[in-house]
């Protein structure tokens, strides 16, 4: 079972569409995989799982979901003050498997853990408890059930984007071509190598994803030659911008399943076929 994370701390930069789009080749190559999806904006979850993961001031996200889980680490489902029911919670906590949290997807071998946009109520509480390590944990135990595990991340180094990288074998950063999201790269890549010191040695950055690659223009060339230049792991196959990943999202069907042919499904292929090559 190999692990990625899909972590970049700028907002904006395509994360949930490659999330989605590389497991969804994933799946369709036959490998049994999974999403976790710990973005409270739950993009990830809604690609795949459509209206049932789509909520809103009058619709509750679907449950049961990342925050469930986390939720039953704290066991907060206990009555406070009495111990029986307290043992009980611990029980019936440890007894739910990981398994329990994940959904089918309508697509063959592809199966999601949606989010919750309520999740970052749990943060404090988790931190102060020290659940930095029941995620890694409980992924652990899905060896042997899945091939490929994506997890998506909000667009900041939080709790739970730290839990994910604990919980991976590689990282994969999306890069938008943008200055600000160079300025940016150095903290993140900083961040993942301080992660690799003190919770996880087996992390590895397994490359930059070029995001909305637009290779007529000077600007974007250029930023990607500096980052070359600075000997930074860019992924050899780019993504181009196109109107079919907004159609995609609308259908709530990757690209793999909605427009087979078309160039960026292709270079998603590619994309994805270099990686698994690494």
């Amino acid at each position: 079972m190999l692990t990625r994370v899909v972590f970049n701390q700028k907002g904006g930069v395509g994360k949930s569409s490659i999330t989605v789009n590389l497991a969804a080749m994933s799946a369709n190559a036959g490998l049994k995989t999974l999403v976790i999806d710990l973005d409270p904006q739950a993009n990830s979850s809604q690609y795949l799982l459509g209206d049932d993961a789509t909520y809103s001031a009058d619709k509750t996200a679907l449950e049961p979901n990342i925050e469930n889980f986390f939720q039953d680490v704290l066991g907060n489902n206990q009555q406070k003050g009495l111990l029986g029911n307290a043992i009980g919670s611990i029980l019936k906590s440890k007894n739910k498997g990981f398994d329990q949290y994940i959904h089918h997807s309508p697509f063959a071998n592809l199966d999601v853990l949606p989010a919750s946009p309520t999740l970052g109520s749990l943060e404090h509480a988790l931190e102060a408890k020290h659940k930095i390590y029941k995620l890694r944990d409980s992924i652990q135990t899905l060896v042997g059930t899945y091939d490929r595990i994506f997890i998506d991340t909000p667009p900041a180094f939080n709790f739970f984007t730290l839990s994910a990288l604990i919980s991976a074998d590689r990282v994969l950063i999306p890069f938008d071509c943008d200055v600000f999201s160079k300025r940016a790269l150095q903290t993140l890549i900083e961040n993942v190598i301080e992660t690799q010191d003190d919770h996880n040695d087996r992390l590895e950055i397994e490359g930059i994803i070029v995001n909305q690659f637009q290779a007529q223009a000077k600007l974007p060339r250029e930023v990607v030659q500096q980052l070359k230049d600075e000997n930074l792991p860019v992924l050899d196959n780019m993504l181009p911008p196109s109107v079919i990943m907004k159609e995609s999202h609308h259908k709530n069907l990757p690209l793999i399943y909605f427009a087979t042919d078309h160039k960026l499904t292709q270079a998603y292929q590619s994309l994805f076929n270099e990686i698994e090559q690494k």
